[in-house]
């Protein structure tokens, strides 16, 4: 009889160099592990006292911010359950653009207690089912907190109202005046049905020097750098856009050229001359006095164009050249010559501005219906003006947002503390092992008030046992307010309680994006639970990627 040699597992079913992690390895425990630990990097980034981190990406690129997607995209998070976790907050930023850090958060805290309910004796199946019924009842009870909603679209102040504490939450102590400069750039490119708007209507240029306060908005387009050429003003022009050179066409094989005498020599570019002076010609005759170019502009070319009085300027970013043909109304053309008049643009004022030290040039369009409008923002370095933008681009995804739904609901965590009060009165009521789960899931959402307390210096215990008694307190109380559920943490901590009433202060949140942010938390908790294995093929051959710089740290 021949002894049998234990082999490992999967041996012969898969290539050599398959890992294979079950659940014998604990495999949805260290999972867990995994997602717990991308949680808790991105956690102490949460709320307007949240903390920067600096990222160094691979290629040695400083990013510096506490916008939890832009810290996860740039980290390049390998650990597969931990991706999801990664992909679930790219959906909310596609969608809402905004609560992606509360997504990541509140999914780690979701497997926290998950981990507790298994440790207990749960099986992953019960814990998965029962956070399924919790979430049906929290999105239901999340439709009965609203305390407000954007009435008119088109008021400043009506927008700044939802904009304040999205944008606080990235740039604190400047949100009144940025949500105010955000409203104001989205009311200018606001069509006549606000579901059409687009946010990509809502450009950023960044102009260093200078203070926030000086920042501005500009309807039309901004361009940082001014015109080639000696013209640099045009007003009620036709534009036309070539995404080639304005040049001479070279040939693709090169020819030598004897010349014999200094006449040869003189005649030898006039064929060239004349024949770019005819197409800059052509140019002029049908009607052209502004060309966008998307690539090189030739001198010979340049000193025609001056001449005919045709304002030149180059945009090599190929996005930036499609924008710009949508605020004109131009075709962007791949052969140098006259344009069809329907491939024309017109664009009532081009103009090279001074901001700062900085020439840039606005292309504006004069009528009221702008296609697109510009923030010109103003900041002492690069990173604080990135970190300034993101804070804008939540901001306009939220109005996207608002204009499809534009109920709010109180801010300051007092939300989440009334989800955890009604979840837990639903839980007592739940026969069954699914009651540990639902009250396990409402308490999940201790973890959004508890971490406003921690970065904010307060004693983040005392604050929650007093946002517990008065949601507690209040809804027992015959006399109660329309709106009782508005206790929220106060970060300045301006009454020495660290609780205020958050529809009092004006902190709202919007309902859809903590709807969308529970949503996908919820879900990818559920999804990483329920895997039991995970095999890893071995790498792909090919160059080694660069190791860590050891010099890093060093100028």
């Amino acid at each position: 009889m021949s002894l049998s040699i234990p082999q490992a597992p999967n041996a012969g079913l898969f290539k050599a160099g398959y890992q294979s992690y079950d659940a014998e390895d604990a495999a949805v425990l260290r999972n867990i592990d995994a997602c717990r630990t991308i949680a808790s990097t991105v956690q102490t980034s949460l709320g307007p006292y949240g903390r920067n981190k600096i990222v160094v990406n691979h290629l040695q690129k400083m990013i510096l911010t506490s916008d939890a997607a832009t810290i996860l995209r740039e980290l390049e998070v390998v650990h597969p359950a931990a991706k999801l976790l990664v992909m679930a907050s790219q959906q909310q930023e596609a969608e809402i653009g905004d609560a992606t850090n509360m997504v990541i958060v509140f999914a780690g805290e979701l497997l926290k207690k998950a981990e507790e309910l298994l440790r207990m004796g749960l099986k992953t199946s019960d814990i998965v089912q029962g956070y399924e019924k919790a979430l049906d009842f929290a999105l239901k009870a999340l439709d009965d907190l609203e305390i407000d909603r954007v009435e008119n679209t088109r008021s400043t102040e009506e927008l700044s109202k939802a904009l304040r504490t999205v944008i606080s939450a990235k740039q604190n102590e400047n949100e009144d005046f940025l949500a105010e400069l955000v409203a104001e750039a989205t009311l200018a490119v606001l069509p006549k049905n606000p579901v059409n708007f687009n946010v990509d209507n809502v450009r950023v240029v960044k102009i260093l020097g200078g203070a926030l306060e000086q920042s501005k908005v500009v309807k039309g387009m901004v361009f940082g750098r001014e015109p080639e050429g000696s013209v640099k003003k045009a007003t009620k022009a036709k534009v036309a856009v070539f995404t080639c050179a304005v040049d001479i066409s070279q040939t693709e094989t090169k020819g030598t050229v004897l010349l014999k005498n200094a006449k040869e020599m003189l005649d030898f570019t006039k064929g060239e001359e004349n024949q770019i002076e005819a197409v800059i010609k052509e140019l002029h005759d049908s009607g052209v006095r502004v060309v966008v170019a998307g690539s090189t502009v030739g001198e010979l070319a340049m000193h025609y164009l001056n001449r005919h009085n045709i304002l030149v300027i180059k945009i090599l970013s190929k996005f930036e050249l499609r924008r710009l043909c949508r605020v004109v109304d131009a075709s962007p053309l791949a052969r140098l010559g006259a344009p069809m008049p329907d491939e024309m643009g017109q664009v009532d004022v081009v103009e090279t501005l001074e901001i700062g030290g900085d020439r840039v040039t606005v292309f504006r369009q004069e009528n009221d219906a702008t296609r697109t409008a510009t923030l010109v923002l103003r900041g002492a370095t690069q990173n604080h003006l990135d970190d300034v933008e993101r804070a804008v681009d939540d901001g306009v995804n939220v109005i996207k947002a608002i204009t499809k739904d534009a109920r709010l609901v109180p801010g300051a965590g007092a939300t989440e503390m009334q989800l955890i009060e009604r979840i837990t009165e639903y839980a007592d009521k739940t026969p069954g092992l699914g009651q540990y789960v639902i009250r396990k899931f409402g308490e999940a959402f201790e973890v959004i008030p508890r971490t406003l307390a921690e970065s904010a210096g307060l004693n983040a215990t005392e604050v929650l046992s007093r946002l517990y008694s008065a949601h507690a307190s209040q809804k027992d109380r015959k006399d109660k307010a329309k709106y009782w559920w508005c206790t929220g943490v106060d970060i300045d901590n301006n009454d020495g309680s660290g609780v205020l009433d958050a529809e009092e202060e004006g902190i709202l949140d919007l309902l859809v994006s903590k709807q969308w942010a529970i949503k996908l938390a919820t879900d990818s908790a559920r999804t990483i639970l329920s895997v039991d294995q995970i095999i890893v093929a071995r790498q792909a051959g090919g160059p080694k990627p660069p190791g860590p710089n050891p010099n890093w740290d060093e100028d």
